[in-house]
């Protein structure tokens, strides 16, 4: 059964118009149109903005995002996964699951500075959705505690989330904390994907 769901998976990948495009594009992955949609209606992205990309291997959030802050901006990527370089961004490796990896980010960033916090994390993989779906909320919990120590008042986060066990509760902690929240689909998100992307943007303080 497994076997049959991988198949499954290569054959909707390799027929995916935005897998295709990626690579005819030489982008990192087709993960970037989902981000150029939101930016194209939400608008998130100036020259000159900090910007923080938590989960960001292979890294084709962060190419995107350094192209529209510019020189004058700055694009921090954070994985546990390695990088190849990108112009202009920096890298820092890490375990998100770890505080002493979190408070270096926050070192490099200065506390209250960032724009906007991104994330279009996932965990591992195990095949068992519950299991799955708790370590996505943990992972979001993370990224969310992350931000509102490092956004400034008018900072924003993105994050990907799947809709599922605890989904409900994380987007009314997201409400505590935030004026103004939407949920996005992007179109190059697989219409059978439970992800969604939470848009949270008015911190409150």
């Amino acid at each position: 059964m497994h076997n049959k769901s991988n198949r499954r998976w290569l054959r909707e990948h390799f027929s995916d118009p935005y897998v295709k495009k990626a690579h005819r594009e030489g982008l990192r992955s087709r993960a970037v149109f989902k981000l150029q949609e939101i930016q194209e209606r939400d608008k998130l992205f100036k020259q000159g903005m900090t910007v923080v990309d938590m989960g960001a291997a292979p890294g084709g959030w962060s190419e995107y995002v350094s192209q529209l802050v510019g020189k004058a901006g700055r694009v921090i990527a954070c994985d546990i996964l390695p990088i190849k370089p990108i112009s202009g961004v920096e890298f820092i490796q890490g375990d998100m699951n770890d505080p002493l990896f979190i408070q270096t980010i926050l070192q490099r960033v200065t506390i209250g500075t960032v724009d906007w916090v991104i994330s279009d994390i996932a965990p591992n993989l195990s095949g068992i959705e519950s299991v799955d779906q708790a370590r996505t909320i943990q992972l979001a919990e993370l990224v969310l505690q992350f931000a509102l120590q490092a956004l400034t008042a008018k900072g924003g986060l993105l994050i990907k989330i799947f809709q599922g066990d605890g989904f409900d509760d994380f987007l009314t902690e997201i409400k505590c904390h935030f004026g103004k929240v939407v949920i996005r689909k992007p179109k190059a998100s697989r219409d059978r994907s439970r992800e969604v992307y939470i848009l949270a943007k008015m911190m409150r303080l």
